[in-house]
């Protein structure tokens, strides 16, 4: 299955929305390689960067536990968990911290590997 393909697959009403966040992210870290993992889009490069989902009232962002961390005072308004930002489908998106986040998670993975 492809990103494109899980996107078609969700309920109309949301694949606006995912279109926009996978279009932020894919701009954000255009190297990154674009598969599915773990059931849900997933952006790669050497390991998972980051992934999206579909939820009944939200998209899931799952960018990992540091990014949470790292981003937290500016995640203050969605609920997060352990790697988990959940964006409301009833707000709008915050289309500049999703691409600084994607960003973030890229250039930290690399600094890891060097």
């Amino acid at each position: 299955m492809t990103i494109e393909e899980y996107i078609s697959d969700q309920d109309e009403t949301i694949r606006p929305r995912l279109l926009t966040v996978c279009h932020i992210i894919r701009e954000a870290i255009p190297n990154a390689e674009e598969r599915i993992s773990w059931g849900m889009p997933t952006f790669w490069k050497g390991r998972n960067i980051i992934h999206f989902a579909a939820a009944k009232k939200h998209i899931g962002i799952y960018p990992g536990a540091e990014a949470v961390e790292a981003f937290a005072l500016r995640l203050t308004e969605y609920k997060t968990s352990k790697g988990a930002i959940q964006l409301p489908n009833n707000k709008e998106l915050p289309t500049g911290l999703i691409s600084e986040i994607a960003r973030w998670c890229y250039e930290s993975y690399r600094v890891k590997r060097t």
